[in-house]
């Protein structure tokens, strides 16, 4: 049973039309971290979010205008309120399709790596012969929704379990030219960190496998032909040429491998050039 305080009456009639439970495989401590996360929304959730612009964000959570798609789609002006204390949290719609309803989530942590959500969606002016088929829909879809951030949580907490640093560096053989160009896109670890071998400009070249802003994984991140990279969680882009930020940010990817070909075309990965 989620220990959750109860759900305060509703300002205006609501139809409970559903209620989603799932134990989620991460801490409490991630769970709540994505609850906060309002970037993650159009990339991590691409198929049902197109964009997101945030109005005001603080200790109480955010409030923000998200796109639905397809393209030119309708926009929703979306609130969410934490309730910690009381484990709890609060998702309304404040303008746009399903406005006036209300989406509550209960967190109860099990251990440190499980978690209990308990959802409940409130909706209003609901005629009686609709209630469960919209109550289907928005289980589906919550479902969806849970499924990519456990999965996202999960990869997350892997990350940051790893330890940095304390690996001495060392060079690692990666065999003749010709057959890794066969291999790419490759990833593979040296000098205690992961990293992708890509090719770009007909040359081969290694880039962080993690973006640095959340761990994020760049090594499933497609390379457009411009050379640049977009994290699938947060949609943050590097030049791949660079490293720096493509979108104006202060961030850039970790200083390279360096890639030695000998005479004989076999290639060896060495590691980052020190600072």
């Amino acid at each position: 049973m989620i220990r959750c305080a109860s759900m305060p009456a509703p300002s205006t009639p609501l139809t409970r039309v559903a209620v989603y439970r799932r134990r989620v495989a991460a801490s409490e401590a991630r769970v709540w971290e994505n609850v906060r996360d309002w970037e993650h929304l159009p990339w991590l959730h691409r198929t049902s979010f197109r964009s997101i612009a945030l109005e005001e964000e603080g200790d109480w959570g955010w409030r923000a205008r998200v796109g639905l798609p397809p393209a030119g789609g309708p926009e929703v002006l979306l609130e969410l309120r934490l309730e910690p204390d009381a484990l709890r949290y609060v998702a309304r719609t404040l303008e746009g399709p399903g406005a006036g309803s209300e989406i509550w989530t209960c967190v109860d942590a099990i251990d440190a790596a499980a978690t209990d959500i308990e959802v409940e969606f409130w909706l209003p002016e609901v005629a009686p012969e609709r209630a469960d088929a919209l109550g289907a829909a928005y289980t589906a879809l919550y479902r969806r929704l849970w499924d990519e951030d456990e999965a996202m949580m999960v990869r997350r907490a892997q990350a940051l379990a790893e330890p940095s640093g304390g690996c001495e560096p060392r060079s690692l053989e990666l065999g003749p030219l010709a057959a890794l160009r066969a291999r790419l896109p490759l990833c593979v670890e040296l000098a205690g960190a992961r990293w992708r071998l890509v090719e770009l400009d007909g040359a081969v070249v290694a880039h962080a496998a993690r973006c640095p802003h959340w761990s994020g994984p760049l090594e499933d991140a497609p390379l457009a032909a411009d050379g640049t990279l977009t994290c699938p969680w947060h949609g943050w882009r590097f030049d791949l040429r660079s490293g720096r930020s493509a979108d104006g940010r202060r961030a850039r990817l970790p200083a390279p491998p360096q890639i030695a070909i000998d005479p004989e075309g076999n290639v060896r990965l060495l590691p980052p050039r020190a600072s």
